[in-house]
């Protein structure tokens, strides 16, 4: 007769998968997996949104730009690595790392919201108008509100003001999710 197998020690030796998150398609009827597919909705319009004003004041609109866009991959991963059922093979505190990126994200976001808004507050009452039966422009000015403002079209002047409702809208998102997966992290 056989001994039996000896069990190997590398295998035994780690705690397995910490997730309080179903796997598979079920993740997607909790409010966390409704949170993070939202956040990567919205956070592409954010994206596609200042991505589609020609970024007029790259300075600022530059953060708003990588804040968007790693968040929506990173975001798209996660949400990946829950649908696919790669958690449970992935030996980590899965409720820990849900709450540190979800905080991180927020920061990330809060700081990008305020830098959009900001662009959009600038224009300080600057608009552009084309001169009838010319094709020379007009600026007008009425008054500066600060000690910066940019010159919008109307037409990036309208977009902005979207990807701050936008913005907005996804910091929410990411402070809901911070706080659902702080509840999980912590029971």
């Amino acid at each position: 007769m056989s001994e039996p197998a000896a069990a190997n020690p590398a295998a035994t030796s780690f705690p397995s998968a910490t997730i309080s998150l179903p796997l598979g398609l079920e993740v997607l009827t909790t409010y966390s997996g409704v949170l993070v597919f939202l956040e990567i909705l919205f956070g592409g319009l954010v994206w596609i949104l200042v991505a589609a004003s020609d970024v007029p004041v790259p300075l600022l609109q530059g953060w708003v730009m990588f804040v968007s866009v790693t968040s929506f991959f990173l975001s798209t991963a996660y949400l990946t690595v829950l649908l696919t059922g790669l958690a449970d093979r992935i030996n980590t505190n899965w409720n820990f790392l849900d709450a540190f990126y979800h905080f991180l994200a927020l920061l990330f976001y809060f700081a990008a919201f305020v830098l959009e808004a900001a662009t959009t507050a600038a224009n300080g009452g600057a608009h552009i108008t084309p001169l009838s039966n010319s094709t020379t422009t007009l600026m007008c000015i009425t008054y500066p509100r600060g000690n910066i403002f940019t010159v919008l079209t109307e037409r990036q002047y309208s977009i902005n003001v979207a990807a701050t409702v936008f913005a907005f809208v996804v910091t929410l998102l990411y402070g809901c999710s911070m706080v659902m997966g702080f509840k999980r992290w912590r029971m």
